[in-house]
């Protein structure tokens, strides 16, 4: 059942998934009030009522693994509601983490990817435990149940920070090549111009690749890597801004639109004299190991450091806006969490030194 975990058919999964998609927004919203008026018992029914029907729909779609995951947790809610617990941040992790860890679940499942990396198997254990564990000791299995499924002690932690004047960072010297590094970023300035919620995602980016580049050796030219940083998503502003802004689910149309924004902004790099290496880590930054990424499915060997650094990068910033729009935040610790999950998408060799510096950060709060 979590081993080997299968779905009923593809329609009762979407089903399902569509459902749980639903659901999220709420509990997250349950969950935000809750760390601030922690004894709202409407509140805390409400969140219970929330998870209860989810495993109920898990139930009916006949998804046993949904229903090994969500039922403990639902234990745990009932000693809150019991009063048995007092709601805590700890309790606020722990379920957020399975929800975004059952996210994962099903999209694996409907995908047909392999779910090892999500550690279900540890999760489901430890959820296990905690609905039972004494209140004394809640706390604490809460701390070894997260760190066996993330490989982190639970932080409430934001993005690292990003001031431009921080050490490694580009001086503002008058040469050519500083000249073409103000230019390209004066594009990402625009680009993040296009939606509130990008504010300050190039230089979290730029301090994310430039530290994870450094711990590993500085292997990738710094000076190529944070033009590609800059540049990387710039060929978005060549496509519709009803396509890339869209916070609804993408047509296929519009899927295979996205796919060409690297080859826009890594033409205009590659016409640059000096930027070869940049205009490459822009073209693949979309490519994965396994050979599923754009666009041209190269798998991991072909794939140049820097694109899978800026992969990496990438993806953590997207994982720490996913669904914004409709009030969901995600912790360093879930978004990391999710990277790490993703075994097959992203160039292991980069994961361990981006994880220090994420480890860096949170020790530092």
């Amino acid at each position: 059942m979590i081993v080997a975990p299968v779905a009923a058919d593809r329609e009762t999964l979407q089903d399902f998934i569509d459902s749980l998609r639903d659901y999220a927004p709420g509990i997250e919203g349950d969950i935000a009030h809750l760390r601030s008026t922690p004894a709202d018992r409407g509140a805390i029914g409400s969140l219970f009522r929330a998870l209860h029907s989810i495993k109920g729909d898990a139930t009916i779609c006949r998804l046993d693994l949904a229903v090994a995951i969500v039922h403990p947790v639902e234990s745990i809610l009932d000693r809150v509601r019991q009063g048995e617990l007092p709601f805590s941040e700890q309790i606020a992790e722990v379920i957020l983490l399975t929800i975004d860890r059952l996210e994962l679940a099903m999209a694996g499942l409907s995908a047909g990817d392999r779910l090892d990396g999500l550690h279900l198997v540890s999760l489901v254990e430890g959820l296990e435990r905690l609905a039972s564990a004494p209140t004394g000791q809640f706390e604490d299995c809460v701390a070894e149940v997260i760190e066996a499924v993330t490989g982190f002690r639970p932080v409430s932690a934001t993005a690292v920070s990003t001031r431009r004047e921080a050490p490694g960072l580009r001086s503002t010297a008058n040469s050519p090549t500083d000249d073409d590094l103000r230019f390209f970023h004066t594009l990402a300035d625009q680009f993040e111009a296009r939606s509130p919620i990008f504010k300050g995602r190039t230089l979290r980016l730029l301090r994310l690749a430039l530290e994870t580049n450094r711990l590993a050796g500085e292997t990738i030219d710094p000076l190529q890597l944070e033009a590609a940083v800059y540049m990387h998503d710039i060929g978005m502003m060549f496509l519709p801004e009803s396509a890339w802004l869209k916070t609804s689910a993408l047509t296929a149309e519009e899927k295979a639109m996205l796919r060409t924004h690297p080859a826009y902004a890594a033409g205009l790099l590659a016409r640059m004299s000096g930027w070869a290496g940049a205009a490459e880590m822009v073209a693949q930054h979309h490519e994965t190991p396994d050979g599923k990424g754009y666009p041209a499915a190269h798998k991991a060997a072909q794939i140049c450091p820097g694109a899978k650094l800026l992969a990496i990068v990438d993806a953590y910033e997207a994982v720490m806006l996913k669904h914004g729009s409709h009030g969901r935040t995600r912790s360093l610790l879930r978004a990391i969490a999710e990277i790490n999950a993703c075994d097959t998408q992203f160039a292991p060799e980069w994961i361990e030194p981006f994880n220090r510096v994420i480890r860096r950060a949170a020790d530092a709060r």
